[in-house]
């Protein structure tokens, strides 16, 4: 028996990292961990912390060891620690569980995992932008659109999303939801070339953070709100500072499903202190769009959105006639 074999089998620590992190943010444990170990390897010469290491002054060696290997080096209670692949090596710990349950090694070294970096919340976004700025490059058919020619596909996109929710399907909102938010990546990864004015998917997420801010002063100022109309009040006073228009039916899209659009108008109206729709003079086309447009305006001010509340009817409608083609009550 050597004198290593009486000071222990020794440690080795699986030191993991994000790439959603800029290379050399590391956590002060993973930094003590790699200045006190006596062996640091790395199998990928390609690794994208390893210059950073390296220029710490941290020795690494660029090798792909095998679990025997390790069990050598961490011989006399020595520490390896090994810059793991963002998987954490499940090669090395399988070859390692094998060796445990082979009743070879009768001292294994202790294995820890730890994690040098990690995702925030929402640093998987970062991946939809990679993923999109190649598929924008080398995709025959994405890397010619534009904006225009791919529209039709957020607006159904969303259609598919509120569908979803209506149906109070989880695991369908969740898919819609990426749906919706593809189109958001890939009309600013289209923008992001536009040779006069170009504005990427970080302009975006800078103009909605900066006015989700203004418009809620009662969370990042001064401003008080007790109730969910003082937070409405709250939030047109700010953008109705913000905008400076010259009527209330300005930003309205007129390309909006139509009771969508009565209602919209309605709204606006009412807050302004401006006419109700007028009553229906006749009994023509034009009489139903009033009546319609009556109906719509009466739900909005009863807090009920007409659009939503016609999408349930007609479901409904819809089973209902179902039941009837198949004989049912």
């Amino acid at each position: 028996m050597t004198t290593d074999d009486l000071r222990g089998p020794g440690r080795i620590v699986l030191l993991t990292t994000t790439h959603r992190v800029a290379p050399g943010l590391l956590s002060w444990p993973a930094w003590q961990e790699l200045r006190d170990a006596d062996l640091v390897l790395c199998r990928d010469a390609g690794h994208p912390q390893l210059p950073y290491v390296k220029d710490a002054g941290v020795p690494v060696e660029t090798r792909d060891p095998s679990a025997a290997d390790l069990v050598a080096a961490c011989a006399g209670d020595r520490t390896v620690v090994v810059l793991a692949s963002a998987e954490g090596e499940p090669r090395l710990t399988e070859e390692l569980a094998a060796l445990a349950g082979s009743g070879r090694a009768t001292a294994l070294p202790s294995l820890e995992l730890l994690p040098g970096s990690y995702d925030l919340p929402g640093a998987r976004l970062l991946d939809l932008v990679q993923v999109m700025d190649r598929i924008r490059a080398e995709c025959p058919w994405a890397s010619t659109q534009t904006s225009a020619e791919i529209a039709r596909y957020g607006i159904e996109e969303v259609y598919e999303l509120v569908e979803a929710i209506e149906a109070g399907d989880v695991a369908e909102i969740r898919e819609e939801l990426g749906d919706v938010l593809l189109q958001v990546v890939f009309h600013a990864r289209i923008a992001a070339e536009d040779p006069e004015r170009p504005f990427d998917i970080d302009d975006v997420a800078a103009g909605i953070v900066a006015k989700l801010v203004r418009r809620h002063p009662h969370v990042f100022g001064d401003a008080r709100a007790e109730t969910a109309e003082d937070v409405k009040a709250l939030w047109f006073a700010a953008k109705a500072a913000e905008k400076r228009r010259d009527s209330v039916t300005d930003g309205v899209p007129l390309s909006q499903p139509g009771l969508a659009l009565a209602a919209k108008l309605a709204a606006r109206a009412r807050r302004a202190g401006l006419p109700a729709p007028p009553e229906p003079a006749g009994t023509g086309a034009d009489d139903y769009g009033y009546r319609l447009l009556a109906l719509a305006a009466e739900a909005e001010a009863a807090g009920t959105d007409p659009e939503t509340a016609l999408r349930t009817a007609a479901r409904t409608y819809r089973d209902t006639l179902r039941a009837a083609e198949r004989g049912e009550r």
